[in-house]
């Protein structure tokens, strides 16, 4: 009589420490007024649960208005309002963390100043307005017109790689109403300059409460997925192929 053996062979794929970032940074203007963007977090949420279903170990940057997981094991939340105390909390902890996830809405500019037309239109120089600073709690508002001076932000994605040289970096690009092939280009474009693994692109007119169309750019490779589950899904099989 003939004994046969089976021998299964179970490839796991060990914990991960993953750094996600979600929701749209708000900038300042005076303590009642800023600027920000219309990012729910929703996104970032649903690709946290996943990763945290799966095993992984999961620190997620947001912001207080932004939807968020309930707190559970293994996963880490740190709240922060705008583009600064990103680039802070990234900068001090990014180093820790195998991978990054960076979906998060960063504003492109800050405000600086913030006066009447009547001011500005008194300068014969712009440029001072940019060493101005608006010093009272609450801008009046009793002026007609009002200009609001802004100055660019830091590209923190573009600054990933200086803190941490080894990290597996993913980004998303976010444009509105383009064609395809230029959504891939702009997205391959970001993938070079920042030393990144792959881009998610997306285009706004793609997205709604039931779809999310997006196109998973990598330096050899193109997929396309589309609703947010699918991108949180495709996302853990990329992630988990860089521990195999």
């Amino acid at each position: 009589m003939l004994s046969f053996y089976l021998t299964f062979i179970f490839v796991y794929n060990s914990p991960m420490k993953i750094l996600v970032t979600s929701g749209g940074t708000s900038e300042a203007i005076d303590s009642v007024r800023s600027i920000t963007n219309h990012s729910t977090g929703r996104l970032g949420k649903i690709i946290t649960e996943t990763l945290l279903a799966a095993g992984h170990e999961v620190c997620l940057i947001t912001t207080n208005r932004a939807l968020k997981p309930e707190p559970r094991p293994h996963l880490t939340i740190r709240e922060i309002k705008n583009t600064n105390d990103l680039l802070l909390e990234m900068k001090e902890h990014v180093q820790n963390y195998q991978v990054l996830i960076h979906s998060m809405a960063v504003s492109d500019y800050t405000p600086v100043y913030m006066t009447g037309l009547e001011e500005v239109q008194a300068s014969p120089n712009l440029e001072e307005f940019l060493s101005k600073q608006n010093h009272q709690t609450k801008i009046s508002s009793t002026d007609e017109v009002q200009v609001l001076f802004l100055k660019k932000t830091p590209k923190i994605i573009s600054l990933v790689k200086e803190w941490n040289p080894a990290i597996h970096l993913i980004g998303f690009k976010l444009l509105v109403d383009v064609s395809e092939d230029y959504l891939i280009e702009i997205a391959r474009k970001s993938l070079v300059k920042n030393q990144a693994d792959l881009i998610i692109a997306n285009d706004l007119t793609q997205i709604s409460a039931n779809q999310h169309r997006a196109i998973f750019v990598e330096r050899e490779h193109l997929q396309t997925v589309q609703t947010k589950e699918e991108i949180a899904s495709l996302l853990l099989e990329k992630i988990q192929a860089y521990d195999s």
